[in-house]
């Protein structure tokens, strides 16, 4: 619509993310290579809530979503109601209050970034989680609210590190928000090679609770 200003109401649904045993075929997350075109939206639910209203949502726009579900919803996620609407695409939420360091993450991370936090909070430390939501249009006003609370930045992605959605959130930051900063921000990915078969090499690759809890402990220690 953008271009042509004619309506383009396409919402493509896709599986995202990887589950043990799914190889590198069927464990990949691909947002950060359709947020590159411009255009196109980018929806990426971490909650039942979220997955029912973002697709009316989406459905409803006059530009091409793209509408990321992580395989966690469909195995692993109950809900007894979906709730009031929620917060309407391209508007972040605050998943976890906090104020010793802010995790941004998305999709299936968001739920082992709170377990991360509950984790660090046996220690004496508040950590904040922002679940972005849609990964295109991205809250910077959100993040940079977080930031200004705790002066830590983590950010967390399933996807490989090399020009995802981690790389444009501490950009966004280092460049909007530099002086909000008490340490340099750290990004935790999947490693950068192929998504290993095994579900002991798989859970070795991607982010785990114990890996953005050790993240975040590097960075508390800063």
């Amino acid at each position: 619509y953008w271009r042509t200003e004619t309506p383009c109401p396409v919402t493509i649904r896709l599986p995202s993310g990887g589950t043990a045993g799914s190889g590198p075929f069927h464990s990949q997350s691909m947002e950060a290579i359709y947020a590159h075109y411009p255009g196109l939206v980018i929806v990426t639910p971490a909650t039942v809530e979220d997955a029912y209203w973002m697709l009316l949502d989406s459905v409803a726009l006059n530009d091409p979503v793209i509408y990321c579900e992580h395989k966690f919803l469909y195995y692993h996620l109950k809900s007894e109601s979906i709730g009031e609407r929620s917060l309407p695409i391209g508007k972040a939420r605050i998943a976890r209050p906090g104020r010793h360091a802010t995790v941004v993450t998305y999709s299936a991370m968001v739920h082992d970034a709170i377990r991360a936090a509950e984790e660090l909070q046996l220690d004496g430390y508040q950590i904040e989680v922002v679940d972005l939501r849609s990964v295109k249009p991205m809250d910077t006003d959100t993040i940079l609210g977080s930031v200004a609370r705790t002066g830590r930045l983590l950010a967390v992605g399933e996807a490989f590190p090399w020009g995802g959605v981690t790389a444009e959130v501490i950009s966004r930051v280092a460049s909007e928000g530099f002086h909000l900063l008490d340490a340099p921000p750290m990004r935790l990915n999947a490693k950068d090679t192929p998504i290993p078969y095994h579900p002991n090499l798989w859970k070795a690759h991607r982010p785990t609770v114990a890996s953005i809890a050790g993240a975040l402990r590097s960075l508390l220690r800063y």
